[in-house]
């Protein structure tokens, strides 16, 4: 899973350094397509969703831009000066997977959506630093929706969709919701990995999904922000298999266990 990750961070990181003003979506899947290939490794999105009477997820990588929230499809969608992109990727290495997502923007951007991007990048941080053996999921969702409330302004928090578990599978049991209450939920024990992905908008929590089956976006036209990272809990702390540095420098900052394998 730590293979899977790093091609998952890989990724990212090249998508993310190619988003600029007049970069369509399908050019970034074509970056997540090479990436993949490079490395060996396989999409866990293309075709997602066959198998349960879906339709087959065309990309390999989900491209949300503004007021789409998640599984926006890649296409001929033209990249604007002041979007804002949330980037959702993930790879599979020898049957295990790593599912990450980032928030770019593109060029200059207003600070109300940096503002909602930087709040949402830290609740993922503030929610992980809650996961501990023994620990509850309600820990980590409270840690996530405690850390959206704490910045002045009422943020928007997804309610329908969640972070999950990962593995031989890229969704599993448990969900992770972005709210919660502490002392609540499955109880997190060794050798969990959990996927932590906050979504908040600008505006309310109320989504809808577009004819194409997959395309969610926020009722009130209102901008809207994912981040993601895949959790490794150990015996002796957390390893973030999405991270370069295994999350290291965020867990510190916040007091949580690191546990590095490399």
């Amino acid at each position: 899973m730590r293979r899977a990750g790093l091609v998952t961070a890989e990724g990212l990181r090249a998508m993310g350094a190619a988003v600029r003003p007049g970069v369509t979506t399908a050019e970034l899947d074509r970056i997540g397509r090479r990436v993949l290939a490079e490395h060996g490794a396989r999409s866990n999105f293309l075709d997602y969703g066959a198998d349960w009477g879906y339709p087959p997820y065309p990309g390999v990588v989900c491209i949300s831009v503004n007021e789409v929230v998640v599984h926006g499809i890649p296409g001929g969608r033209v990249l604007e000066e002041g979007d804002i992109v949330s980037i959702d990727f993930g790879a599979i290495v020898d049957g295990w997977h790593g599912d990450a997502a980032r928030t770019f923007p593109v060029g200059e951007v207003d600070g109300a959506s940096c503002a909602l991007s930087e709040t949402t990048r830290r609740s993922m941080w503030d929610g992980i630093a809650r996961i501990r053996v023994g620990a509850r999921v309600g820990d980590v969702s409270h840690g996530v929706e405690a850390s959206l409330h704490s910045h002045g302004r009422p943020y928007g928090i997804l309610r329908e969709y969640t972070g999950h578990g990962i593995g031989t599978a890229m969704h599993q049991p448990p969900d992770v919701p972005n709210y919660g209450r502490p002392g609540k939920g499955p109880r997190i024990v060794a050798g969990m990995c959990l996927c932590v992905e906050p979504m908040a908008t600008l505006g309310g929590e109320d989504v809808a999904e577009l004819d194409d089956g997959w395309t969610v976006v926020t009722c009130d036209s209102s901008r809207a922000a994912h981040w993601e990272n895949t959790v490794a809990v150990l015996p002796d702390g957390l390893w973030v298999l999405t991270e370069p540095d295994g999350g290291r420098a965020e867990l510190e900052a916040r007091g949580a266990p690191f546990a590095s394998l490399d």
